[in-house]
């Protein structure tokens, strides 16, 4: 099958029976759903890129399975060429859309699954390597959005799932048949999971021998019995059914997230990717984490982009671009943004083959790069914020902006530069709000936090991959020190 357009994405949504639930309501229609629709749209983006001739080398590569070319988001790495073109497509997709376009865990969790089945099958004689590789041409074949679903909603912290006082605080095995397994749990925080054809759910920590019923991987379509999403609130989220695109900030994109609850959901054996193997759990989310931790390096630096040409924007209209505390601050934005730039890239070019053929990030530079995005995004909207000013989130609102009395008041009072449109000036300062507080800041701000671990997840990992004994053995080497 040739990649799909856009319309034909959407077309296939419409075709799924999704068990949707928002504001304590079954949504019947998520395809058209106002607060939904923005987040179609960014994930439509990355099928609309894919059949632009001037992206295509960005958005898709000629697969090893099929020999066809696939959209990017279904590819398994071939070498440090394709984890480069990975965070350059996320960057060209963040400067698209100025939001989270939801694709990327699925495709983390491809790249993981695949050299970890692969290990676990040399190990212990498995067959989950083979049950991937079919699937996987079956997502690339049909060019599906496949949702990675890692995080469990975990319970208490300072206990493992074999301990918690409700097992299901994190996904496990009820049931074993001949055929396949009954699962129970949730997984929290699912991006694009209302968009997706298809989920690849995995462990989200490590585990031990009595660990071994939540040791579990595999594959389901999103509309498999049993499932159901609960979509997640965001700041300012309905907004967007109030008929005032002005309001919204970026009236065209956005972002979702869900909770995903699997009421005893059967898995064929041939969707089984770990059954059990917890030995395997801690490589599978390492290197899932390795490789997330990698894409925040490049649609990060994206949606920064937008913020940071938006915050010159409100400059230039506030009639300040010339002072030099201003141009400071805007240059400040600018080195923390490629300074997360360059960790992606760094983190890419030092991929390494794994045992399985396809290439792993360099995991120490992955978790570098994702400790960065804990901490400068925050700056970055800081810094936004100072220059915009507080008409950002003080504004009155469109309607008000519309109505005929009010309007020439309005547009009167909150002129900047003469040259400038109060209601350019405003547009502006809605879209800076949007991507510092609103709807985007879960794509951009909370989920720089939070998103592929929090900032105690890396630095965990940093401090494993130190090798402070080789550090230390260079430093007797030069100050002449023998044990």
């Amino acid at each position: 099958m040739t990649l799909k357009t856009g319309d034909e994405f959407e077309g296939s949504l419409r075709e799924l029976k999704l068990q949707v639930y928002m504001f304590g309501e079954k949504v019947d229609n998520v395809v058209d759903n106002p607060i939904l629709r923005p987040s179609l749209n960014s994930m439509k983006a990355t099928y609309e890129l894919a059949q632009m001739p001037e992206h295509a080398d960005l958005m898709t590569a000629v697969s090893p399975y099929t020999g066809q070319r696939v959209n990017r988001f279904t590819h398994v790495h071939q070498g440090a060429e394709d984890l480069v073109n990975k965070v350059r497509m996320q960057r060209l997709l963040g400067q698209w859309t100025a939001s989270c376009f939801q694709r990327c865990v699925g495709l983390d969790a491809i790249n993981a699954v695949f050299s970890t089945t692969w290990e676990l099958d040399q190990a212990k004689g498995t067959s989950y390597h083979q049950n991937f590789l079919k699937y996987l041409t079956y997502i690339q074949e049909n060019d599906l959005v496949v949702d990675g679903a890692m995080t469990d909603p975990k319970g208490d912290r300072g206990l493992p799932p074999s301990k918690q006082a409700d097992p299901d605080l994190y996904l496990r095995v009820v049931e074993r048949r001949p055929d396949g397994i009954v699962v129970r749990g949730a997984k929290a925080h699912q991006t694009g999971a209302t968009n997706s054809h298809e989920m690849i759910v995995m462990p989200t920590i490590n585990m031990t021998e009595a660990d071994a019923d939540w040791a579990v991987a595999f594959s389901i379509p999103m509309d498999a019995p049993g499932v159901y999403m609960i979509v997640g609130r965001q700041s300012c989220d309905t907004r967007k059914l109030e008929g005032s695109p002005m309001d919204t900030g970026n009236p065209v994109f956005g972002g979702m997230e869900a909770l995903i609850v699997f009421d005893d959901v059967f898995v064929p054996n041939d969707r089984i990717f770990l059954n059990g193997e917890y030995e395997f759990a801690g490589m599978l989310v390492e290197r899932f984490a390795g490789y997330h931790r990698q894409s925040y390096g490049g649609c990060k630096t994206g949606v920064a982009d937008v913020l940071i040409g938006a915050t010159a924007l409100a400059a230039d209209y506030n009639g300040v671009p010339r002072a030099s505390h201003i141009k400071d601050k805007i240059i400040e934005m600018v080195h923390l943004n490629e300074t997360l730039w360059a960790c992606g890239l760094a983190a890419s070019y030092e991929g390494q083959p794994t045992a399985s053929g396809n290439y792993l990030v360099n995991l120490m530079l992955a978790n570098v790069c994702k400790q960065n995005v804990t901490r400068f995004p925050y700056e970055i909207v800081r810094l936004a914020s100072d220059i915009a000013g507080g008409l950002m989130v003080t504004a009155p609102s469109e309607k008000d902006f519309r109505d005929p009395k009010l309007g020439p008041i309005v547009d009167k009072y909150l002129k900047g530069v003469a040259a400038v449109s109060t209601e350019n000036r405003l547009k502006i300062f809605r879209l800076i709000e949007c991507m510092s507080l609103g709807t985007a800041a879960v794509g951009y701000q909370t989920e720089s936090m939070h998103g592929a671990g929090s900032p105690q997840a890396q630095r965990i990992m940093i401090g494993r991959f130190a090798n402070l004994e080789a550090k230390k053995a260079l430093a007797k080497k030069i100050a002449r020190i023998a044990d």
